[in-house]
Protein backbone atom coordinates (compact mmCIF):
# COMPACT_ATOMS: atom_id res chain seq x y z
CA UNK A 1 0.00 0.00 0.00
CA UNK A 2 2.50 2.35 0.53
CA UNK A 3 4.83 1.62 -2.72
CA UNK A 4 2.23 3.40 -4.64
CA UNK A 5 2.23 6.40 -2.20
CA UNK A 6 5.80 6.73 -2.70
CA UNK A 7 5.85 5.93 -6.19
CA UNK A 8 3.50 9.11 -6.89
CA UNK A 9 5.17 11.09 -4.48
CA UNK A 10 8.64 10.57 -6.23
CA UNK A 11 7.00 11.73 -9.46
CA UNK A 12 5.41 14.70 -7.89
CA UNK A 13 8.94 15.77 -7.22
CA UNK A 14 10.17 14.96 -10.62
CA UNK A 15 7.77 17.14 -11.81
CA UNK A 16 8.26 19.93 -9.19
CA UNK A 17 12.19 19.83 -9.98
CA UNK A 18 11.92 19.89 -13.78
CA UNK A 19 9.50 22.98 -13.75
CA UNK A 20 11.76 24.69 -11.64
CA UNK A 21 14.52 24.28 -13.69
CA UNK A 22 13.24 24.61 -16.97
CA UNK A 23 11.51 27.99 -15.61
CA UNK A 24 14.87 29.27 -14.40
CA UNK A 25 17.05 28.43 -17.20
CA UNK A 26 17.53 31.24 -19.92
CA UNK A 27 16.95 30.18 -23.61
CA UNK A 28 20.97 29.50 -24.30
CA UNK A 29 21.42 27.37 -21.71
CA UNK A 30 18.41 25.42 -23.06
CA UNK A 31 19.98 24.84 -26.43
CA UNK A 32 22.99 23.91 -24.57
CA UNK A 33 21.07 21.13 -22.83
CA UNK A 34 19.27 20.11 -26.22
CA UNK A 35 22.52 20.11 -28.17
CA UNK A 36 24.25 17.91 -25.51
CA UNK A 37 21.76 15.25 -25.12
CA UNK A 38 21.08 14.96 -28.91
CA UNK A 39 17.64 16.11 -29.10
CA UNK A 40 17.78 18.75 -31.60
CA UNK A 41 17.56 16.65 -34.36
CA UNK A 42 20.55 17.48 -35.73
CA UNK A 43 21.30 13.63 -38.18
CA UNK A 44 18.47 14.79 -40.49
CA UNK A 45 19.15 17.14 -43.65
CA UNK A 46 16.87 20.22 -42.80
CA UNK A 47 16.19 22.37 -45.66
CA UNK A 48 14.53 22.05 -49.22
CA UNK A 49 16.18 21.04 -52.80
CA UNK A 50 18.80 23.22 -54.22
CA UNK A 51 17.53 24.92 -57.36
CA UNK A 52 20.65 22.90 -59.30
CA UNK A 53 21.07 19.04 -57.16
CA UNK A 54 24.93 18.88 -56.40
CA UNK A 55 26.47 15.35 -55.85
CA UNK A 56 25.73 15.45 -52.62
CA UNK A 57 22.41 16.99 -52.41
CA UNK A 58 21.82 13.51 -54.47
CA UNK A 59 24.45 11.41 -52.13
CA UNK A 60 21.75 13.04 -49.04
CA UNK A 61 18.67 11.97 -50.97
CA UNK A 62 19.66 8.39 -51.56
CA UNK A 63 21.40 7.97 -48.30
CA UNK A 64 24.95 6.98 -49.64
CA UNK A 65 27.84 8.14 -49.90
CA UNK A 66 29.10 10.79 -53.09
CA UNK A 67 31.77 7.95 -54.45
CA UNK A 68 29.66 4.88 -54.08
CA UNK A 69 29.73 1.86 -56.54
CA UNK A 70 26.87 1.92 -59.56
CA UNK A 71 25.30 -1.15 -57.84
CA UNK A 72 25.31 0.90 -54.53
CA UNK A 73 23.28 3.75 -55.77
CA UNK A 74 20.82 1.35 -57.82
CA UNK A 75 20.18 -0.48 -55.01
CA UNK A 76 19.52 2.64 -52.41
CA UNK A 77 17.45 4.07 -55.60
CA UNK A 78 15.46 0.65 -55.62
CA UNK A 79 14.67 0.94 -51.92
CA UNK A 80 13.34 4.38 -52.00
CA UNK A 81 11.85 3.82 -55.70
CA UNK A 82 9.89 1.29 -53.58
CA UNK A 83 8.29 2.90 -50.76
CA UNK A 84 7.48 6.69 -52.68
CA UNK A 85 6.44 5.19 -56.38
CA UNK A 86 3.84 7.13 -57.34
CA UNK A 87 1.66 4.78 -58.21
CA UNK A 88 1.82 3.35 -54.81
CA UNK A 89 0.56 7.08 -53.46
CA UNK A 90 4.05 8.29 -53.32
CA UNK A 91 5.01 11.58 -54.50
CA UNK A 92 5.74 12.26 -58.60
CA UNK A 93 7.77 15.46 -57.74
CA UNK A 94 9.62 13.09 -55.12
CA UNK A 95 9.82 10.76 -57.22
CA UNK A 96 11.75 12.26 -59.57
CA UNK A 97 14.03 13.81 -57.54
CA UNK A 98 15.01 10.72 -56.39
CA UNK A 99 15.44 9.53 -60.39
CA UNK A 100 17.42 13.09 -60.56
CA UNK A 101 19.74 11.99 -57.27
CA UNK A 102 20.39 8.83 -58.72
CA UNK A 103 21.48 9.99 -62.62
CA UNK A 104 23.50 12.57 -61.08
CA UNK A 105 25.32 9.81 -58.84
CA UNK A 106 26.01 7.74 -61.92
CA UNK A 107 27.03 10.37 -64.18
CA UNK A 108 31.18 10.77 -64.10
CA UNK A 109 30.44 14.29 -64.00
CA UNK A 110 31.56 16.13 -61.07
Amino acid sequence: MSTPVLLGLGMIAVGVAGRYITRNMNAGSMQKLFSISGLSGSKYYRGGFEQNMSRREAALILGVSQQSSKNKIRDAHKKIMILNHPDKGGSPYLAAKINQAKDILESNKN
